[in-house]
């Protein structure tokens, strides 16, 4: 940032400098309304500037700043007053993002934040040929930008108003080289103060930008301006969103529903990223090789019922499409309600593997994995099942460890305590390098601070105002592991894999064994598409699937398996029972199957029976017991797999 208390040297006099402090002069403002909002006009530098006020002032005051088109298309404009912004503007609108541009601008931004205390940082609202201006003041006082948001932007003066062709006889071309000094055309086009040429300094400072552009643009086209930016920001490390709009001209601008902007322009100020707690390790350097370079990404999200339901995850597969917005993505939709990490350790390469291998993966646990009432051991046996076995079968897959919040850690989280669940994953992400993201505690922190309630959140199931924050938080990691040149990424390099485990018996070597491999007694039966008998709810994916049942007491199986564990996955309904089982011949013991949610669920289960085995093979006996659980309605055992954690 330039020294602003000596040496001062502004286009305007009216900025004086005495003992340190710079004084402001008495303006002719206008007052009046536009669209419900005070607005107020004044001429600076004989130049027209406007300040829209909100009617409540966020916190920070932040500010959007457009240099041309005052009113054109306003939806973002009127969506950020709504939340507290400001809206201001100052007409440099015919001057190219020349150099006197960009002073005149500097003074303006002194103006207004001296004046009325705006924050010292600006997002950068640039409409077309406003985007000269924008990344060119951005790149001459990085300090003072937050952000840019461009719609369908100039950012090359060769491109338009010269077309394309340096002896264009267009008027605006030969007002741009008179604005600018130039000698000639030549010296025009020789130069390399375009934004497409100086982007560096914008990159280093780290100033998110996100852009709406028409492909079919024929008069600034996308390819030849933002598409040119887009490309070689990422190369220099920079954080670029593009929303492309198919078939669509230079007209219309902006979005009917701004909603993806103003989440980008708010999610990526200072003010609303101080709360967030990212863990910062290893790296995601392979899958944005292979999403940039390679130009096919395959994403998946593991995790129960915040994962599956329409949230978060669909926010972050949009915030991928934008961020490389020429990949082919494969998604893979691994969320299963009521999973914790153990189900999913062995659920993994069904669900998981199942297009292939993976380039990214999310795992989320900590909510089923506490409430489903996991031990320690257990929790940490489930999650390094995942993570071992994930970097096993693909060594360059990239992994986020998330952890979610709900009722239960609101209290614990209020006395400044973290649940012992997210220290246990946590010991995990530390000894395999993973980033993870505290959002329990960020959003503990976010209703401590008033922010919101939570009703407002939505609870444990989150409202879509409530996943946004977790979606930005992981846009927020991708910004910092992406912070650097792809360039001096290098080739794919696969993650270093600790030689010894957490716990020797850890879930990594999870398998699901078809339940046709058993060998059922009288009592037991094979149904290919199982339907619970008792009227309850069901969970998609657990019903109308194969499945061995058996109702009454002293059914009788036998598996042969080999492994060091050993259990079934099951659904445990208003009928559960109660079995008994042996392995290798030693005396039976009992596991009930009616867990608090069976009177109105046939839940998800795995339900672990030995997990500290020899490796080798082994012989497990099951069977119905005669007693059950005081609030079931029967014996029933329904089995959809074993989980063997195999060899």
């Amino acid at each position: 940032m330039k020294n602003i208390l000596v040496n001062l040297t502004f286009l305007c006099s009216f900025l004086i400098v005495s003992n340190a402090q710079v004084s402001m002069p008495d303006i002719a403002v206008t007052q009046s309304e536009w669209n419900g909002y005070t607005r107020l006009d004044f001429k600076l530098c004989d130049r027209e500037g406007i300040i829209v006020m909100p009617k409540k002032v966020a916190e920070g005051k932040p500010w959007i700043w457009r240099p041309a088109f005052f009113g054109h298309e306003p939806q973002t404009d009127l969506a950020l007053l709504s939340k507290g912004w400001h809206v201001v503007y100052y007409d440099v609108t015919h001057l190219y993002g020349s150099p006197r541009a960009v002073a005149l601008g500097y003074d303006f931004y002194r103006y207004v934040t001296g004046k009325y205390g705006l924050s010292g940082k600006a997002v950068l609202e640039g409409f077309s040929r406003g985007g000269l201006f924008a990344f060119n003041w951005a790149a001459e006082y990085p300090d003072l930008v937050a952000g840019i948001y461009a719609d369908a932007p100039v950012c090359d003066f060769k491109s338009w108003p010269a077309g394309g062709n340096r002896n264009s006889a267009s008027d605006l071309w030969r007002d741009c080289i008179k604005e600018y000094g130039f000698a000639s055309a030549q010296e025009a086009w020789d130069d390399t103060r375009n934004p497409v040429d100086n982007l560096a300094t914008l990159a280093q400072a780290g100033i998110p930008v996100i852009a709406v552009c028409g492909d079919a643009d024929d008069a600034v086209p996308y390819k030849d301006n933002m598409g040119l930016v887009r490309q070689r920001y990422l190369a220099l490390g920079g954080n670029a969103h593009v929303i492309i709009k198919p078939g669509v001209n230079h007209h219309p601008h902006s979005l009917e529903n701004p909603e993806p902007i103003v989440d980008f322009i708010v999610q990526h100020t200072g003010m609303y990223r101080q709360k967030m707690h990212l863990n910062l390790r290893g790296t995601l350097n392979n899958c944005r090789i292979k999403f940039e370079r390679g130009k096919k990404g395959r994403v998946a999200f593991m995790g129960g019922s915040i994962t599956e339901m329409k949230g978060w995850r669909d926010m972050v597969c949009n915030e991928l499409r934008l961020r490389f917005p020429d990949t082919e993505f494969d998604f893979v939709d691994a969320g299963i309600s009521s999973t914790g990490t153990t189900p999913g350790a062995f659920r993994f390469e069904r669900d998981v593997l199942c297009n292939g291998p993976v380039d990214l993966l999310f795992e989320e646990a900590a909510v089923n994995d506490e409430t489903n009432h996991f031990t320690d051991m257990e929790q940490i046996r489930g999650m390094e099942g995942v993570i071992r076995q994930a970097r096993l079968s693909n060594p360059d897959m990239d992994i986020v460890m998330l952890h979610f919040i709900w009722d239960g850690m609101l209290q614990p989280l209020e006395k400044g305590t973290i649940p012992q669940v997210i220290l246990n994953h946590e010991k995990v992400a530390e000894y395999y390098r993973i980033p993870s993201i505290n959002l329990a505690l960020e959003i503990s922190q976010r209703m401590q601070a008033g922010e919101f309630d939570w009703e407002k959140f939505g609870g444990t199931h989150p409202s879509p105002f409530g996943h946004k924050f977790y979606a930005a938080a992981v846009s927020r990691l991708f910004d910092e592991m992406w912070h650097f040149p792809i360039e001096s990424a290098g080739q794919l390099n696969p993650h270093v894999l600790p030689i010894v485990p957490l716990d020797p018996y850890s879930y990594f070597h999870g398998k699901l064994v078809d339940v046709r491999q058993a060998k059922l007694g009288k009592g037991w039966k094979y149904e290919p598409a199982w339907q619970p008998t008792v009227k309850a709810s069901t969970r998609k994916r657990f019903v109308d699937v194969p499945a061995i049942e058996a109702l009454k007491p002293s059914a009788t199986l036998h598996l042969k398996f080999k492994g060091t564990a050993i259990g079934i996955f099951n659904v445990a309904g208003p009928d559960a029972g109660i079995i008994e089982y042996s392995v290798d011949g030693k005396p039976f013991r009992k596991r009930d199957l009616f867990t608090e949610w069976s009177k109105g669920l046939y839940i998800p289960w795995v339900t672990m029976l030995e997990t500290e085995l020899a490796g080798g093979e082994h012989e497990i006996v099951i069977r119905t017991a005669k007693e059950h659980h005081p609030d079931s309605k029967g014996n029933a055992c329904q089995i959809l797999y074993f989980a063997v954690n195999g060899e």
